[in-house]
């Protein structure tokens, strides 16, 4: 049986990790760095670094910090995202230490980027994050650097039926940081069945991250706020999701009992 993942969400901003509350508020949380090196040593499945303002200042992705996550020694894979406009800056990511790549303001304004991105470095390193939110019409897709949400353009739907994105991350942007949020609506309606879903955003019950997991179409979750504040919590959710194929809960390579 091919084995689901519990991700470990870390996101930045200002350089600094912060504690995201729908994409509004913040608090802060710390050195990235620090929040990464934790979720390796806790036995996450994956690891995703998202620096939220790197677009809208136009800076391109954070590669120092990459490099210093990189200088870590990870056992994690790590997927990066934040600022990638082009397939140079999404190649100098993964140069710089990141496993994959995730996409999201670029697909909005040019998705033909994408297919760019995965000719150079194969579709499985490629993963688009999508910030929805279920409306009267249906499920909006976010576009963060304008503030508002509209319908899937039919250029996405092509694009993620084309087979060139590993994974969408289905984000439930207004519910992330808040405990028990998320809308199971966004999976369940997802307009292109074939790909593989990663859950975010307001997950936090183990039941409710057992929900998530059993739809055939969820190859795993999202996990950002809620790990951020207990030692255990990556083995905690493990052993509350012990009938779900995920990896044993591990710490430092010691099976918790």
């Amino acid at each position: 049986m091919i084995k689901k993942r519990l991700i470990g969400m870390v996101t930045v901003k200002d350089g600094r990790a912060v504690q995201s509350f729908g994409y509004r508020r913040y608090l802060p949380l710390g050195k990235p760095e620090v929040l990464i090196d934790n979720l390796d040593r806790w036995g996450a499945d994956e690891i995703v670094l998202q620096c939220i303002d790197r677009t809208r200042q136009g800076v391109g992705p954070d590669l120092d910090l990459l490099e210093r996550v990189s200088a870590l020694g990870l056992s994690t894979p790590l997927i990066y995202g934040g600022g990638i406009r082009t397939v140079a800056e999404g190649i100098a990511a993964i140069q710089a230490g990141s496993d994959r790549i995730c996409v999201d303001a670029v697909l909005h304004d040019d998705p033909k980027v994408a297919e760019g991105l995965a000719n150079a470095l194969g579709a499985q390193a490629v993963v688009a994050a999508l910030p929805l939110s279920k409306t009267y019409e249906g499920i909006g897709w976010y576009d963060y650097t304008i503030g508002s949400s509209g319908a899937f353009h039919p250029e996405l739907v092509s694009l993620l039926k084309s087979g060139v994105i590993s994974e969408a991350m289905v984000i439930d942007w207004q519910a992330e940081g808040r405990r028990g949020g998320f809308n199971m609506e966004l999976i369940d309606g997802f307009p292109v069945p074939e790909v593989p879903l990663i859950a975010f955003g307001g997950l936090s019950e183990a039941s409710q991250l057992s929900e998530a997991l059993a739809r055939p179409a969820v190859v795993a979750v999202g996990i950002g706020n809620f790990l951020a504040y207990r030692e255990h919590a990556v083995q905690q959710y493990k052993l509350q999701l012990a009938e779900h194929p995920l990896r044993p809960a591990f710490f430092e390579n010691v099976l918790v009992n």
